[in-house]
């Protein structure tokens, strides 16, 4: 009870510390030292500005955010480069909803409104309309996703379903990352950062016109990252390293046609430190650094037509290939087709539909205990959208639609909403949906065979744990309840607040089968089968909220409440051991504040505070983070910052309940970084 309570009193404190950081910043701000030129208004955070901000993601249209039907955040490119962050996970932090806990140097686990994991399957996440999972478990290796983060326009974040547009695996959000037209990125770019985590982190870019109709820009990068520390500060084995190339030209054919060509190739190399069975040596259990290599590659072209009565087309079409080598080897290449079409059917509807095809041709070697039946898979999703939103009157509008789809696991699903907007004044928006989202079972699911643990037995021997897969996995689903409230209150003060109430059936449980003794592989030894099955349910509800306060011209405060609770149940016939702790991964609470200000000569101060309540499943205690920046314009081409990144401790885990992977802490870091624009 005393440790409880000193911890408690360790973690008060420090969120005191973040707190009078934040005031004394304030200060800085309002009542600035010695006689200064005049410091330019927050023009790129003006509250007007953010709450008309063109979204895409919620229905495959152009919408002011305002107006939109979901629950929507967005981090924009001005919130990224004041951040002081270096990689996308991090950037996700500033989103309410969304958990983001690091697991080593190079692993994170990310979710929305809860089943937080390394192999989390219920967020989609896509890069300029790419979808970016991995089929083998429908999740997202976060290590695969680096690009300049300088050429991110803006990252749209959906918390709750967004099957009926975007499909399977769209349940518990999406998380659409848009990079800048290249007509905003002409000229030349250098940027290097360097700090105590990151030994060097390089972008160079270079862009320009072709012709009176075109533009275009090329880029590389490099990063390293270094190993970072467990808990009681040995040094790990998890650095990380890798560089990267790509290119974007934009088109403006004619007045009614723009053509998009897009393309990146990367390769990293990093280490990890993992505990696993040998399958063709059992029992025995080994410790051992492993190395990790990735290699992928994309090329994506789009092309966008407006025809002469105001309808407009969008054709994409994009090839993706991975090769990664990590307890195995997996290649895998995808060729996905997407077209969609919005028109205007009379004064009241605006439709729009789509069709898309996915193939997707992949080849896995086993390593260490896990298999996947023969090693190869060809599987392909064919799907078709409608939906409309249909003008009850001038302040009332109705949004329905459904997403068709044909998947290899599953065969045909739908997964239809209906979203009821009313805008009482311009400044208030109320929004209430109900939605059914599917998880698209994976190869994992279906065909793999992993040796989990071994265990000995009385009598002498041993038994092994086995998780199996089978053709027989459903699709888990969820039905979705979500009511909304915007408003500006004032030109400086504006608030967003949504409740859910989320539940799921079907979902992923293991069951056991019937024992059995073995020859192969020797010796001779007990094998306890489990097999996936569906026999799960949950129940989810919880609060998120905002809010954008523009204190005066020169500083702004964007706090936000995240609150979650969750409830697992099985059917009377499951026997899983497991799904009751997934509730454990993550945090029932969590909360930020942002603090963004201009101070004189050109200054900019900005501060963040997060707030995680603790994890049951490690445990994993609750933590303040807190991360500031402090960067200067020098001229009308070179900014210089430094950033502070969890300042309050040397070092804390986030993360925990990891299968193999061995977590290491999050450390305080200091980075310092120039870009030169040229």
């Amino acid at each position: 009870m005393c440790f409880t309570s000193r911890s408690t009193a360790i973690r008060l404190r420090r969120l005191a510390i973040a707190l009078r950081i934040l005031c004394v910043t304030a200060l800085v701000a309002i009542f600035p030292f010695g006689a200064s030129a005049q410091s330019p208004d927050l023009q790129a955070l003006d509250l007007e500005g953010l709450m008309n901000l063109r979204v895409t993601s919620v229905s495959k249209r152009e919408q002011s955010l305002s107006r939109t039907g979901a629950a929507v955040f967005v981090i924009t490119q001005d919130d990224i480069r004041r951040s002081g962050m270096n990689n996308i996970p991090d950037l996700l932090r500033m989103a309410p909803g969304v958990e983001v806990a690091r697991i080593n140097a190079h692993t994170w686990a990310i979710s929305v409104r809860g089943f937080n994991d390394r192999y989390s399957n219920k967020v989609l996440v896509l890069v300029d309309g790419r979808t970016i999972f991995d089929p083998a478990f429908s999740g997202v290796y976060w290590d695969e996703q680096s690009l300049p983060l300088e050429d991110i326009e803006r990252i749209e974040i959906i918390r709750g379903p967004g099957g009926t547009v975007w499909g399977a695996n769209a349940v518990n959000g999406v998380i659409n990352i848009i990079t800048k037209n290249t007509k905003d990125t002409l000229g030349g770019l250098i940027s290097v950062s360097t700090g105590s985590t990151d030994s060097a982190t390089g972008v160079m870019q270079f862009g320009g016109t072709a012709g009176t109709k075109g533009a275009y820009r090329v880029y590389g990068r490099s990063f390293r990252v270094e190993n970072s520390r467990y808990g009681d500060g040995r040094q790990a084995a998890d650095g990380w390293h890798g560089s990267q190339a790509g290119f974007r030209s934009d088109w403006n054919l004619s007045a009614r046609d723009k053509l998009t060509v897009q393309g990146d190739i990367s390769g990293t190399s990093e280490g990890q430190t993992i505990t696993t069975l040998f399958s063709n040596r059992l029992p025995e259990e080994y410790t051992l650094n492993d190395k990790v290599r990735v290699g992928v590659g994309n090329l994506l072209g789009r092309w966008n037509h407006i025809f002469s009565d105001g309808s407009d087309s969008t054709l994409q079409v994009y090839y993706d290939r991975v090769r990664r080598f990590d307890a195995g080897m997996e290649v895998r290449n995808t060729g996905d087709f997407d077209f969609q079409y919005h028109f205007h059917e009379g004064s009241r509807n605006d439709v729009v539909v789509g069709a898309g095809y996915r193939l997707v041709d992949e080849s896995v070697t086993g390593g260490y205990a896990i298999s996947f039946g023969s090693g190869n898979q060809r599987s392909n999703l064919l799907s078709t959208f409608i939906q409309d939103e249909v003008k009850l009157t001038n302040s009332l509008s109705l949004t329905i639609g459904s997403k068709f789809e044909h998947n290899v696991y599953t065969g045909f699903e739908y997964e239809p909403s209906v979203q009821l907007v009313w805008t009482p004044t311009d400044r208030q928006t109320v929004w209430a949906s109900a939605s059914k989202a599917i998880q698209q079972p994976a190869w994992d699911y279906a065909n793999s065979r992993l040796d989990y643990a071994a265990f000995p037995v009385s009598g002498g021997g041993f038994a092994v744990y086995q998780v199996i897969g089978t053709s027989g996995i459903k699709a888990a689903q969820l039905i979705d309840y979500e009511l909304g409230y915007r408003t500006s209150l004032s030109r400086r003060l504006a608030f967003d607040a949504t409740g859910f109430l989320s539940n799921y059936r079907r979902l992923q449980t293991l069951e056991p089968r019937t024992p059995y003794y073995t020859l192969v592989p020797g010796p001779p030894h007990l094998v306890i089968p489990n097999v996936w099955e569906n026999l799960g349910q949950a129940r989810t509800y919880g609060l998120e909220m905002t809010m954008h306060l523009e204190v005066t011209n020169r500083w702004r405060l964007n706090p936000g409440f995240t609150y979650l609770q969750t409830q697992y149940s099985l059917d009377k016939s499951s026997h899983d051991p497991f799904l009751g702790s997934a509730s454990g991964n993550s945090p029932k609470r969590q909360a930020q504040l942002q603090s963004t200000m201009n101070l004189p000569h050109r200054l900019e101060w900005d501060a963040t505070a997060f707030y995680v309540g603790s994890l049951r499943s490690g445990p994993v205690p609750s933590y303040v983070r807190l991360d500031t920046r402090l960067g200067w314009m020098v001229g009308e081409s070179v900014e210089i910052s430094i950033a502070g990144q969890n300042l309050l401790s040397p070092r804390h885990p986030e993360f925990l309940n990891t299968y193999q992977v061995a977590p290491t802490s999050a450390e305080r870091s200091v980075i310092g970084k120039v870009t030169w624009h040229f």
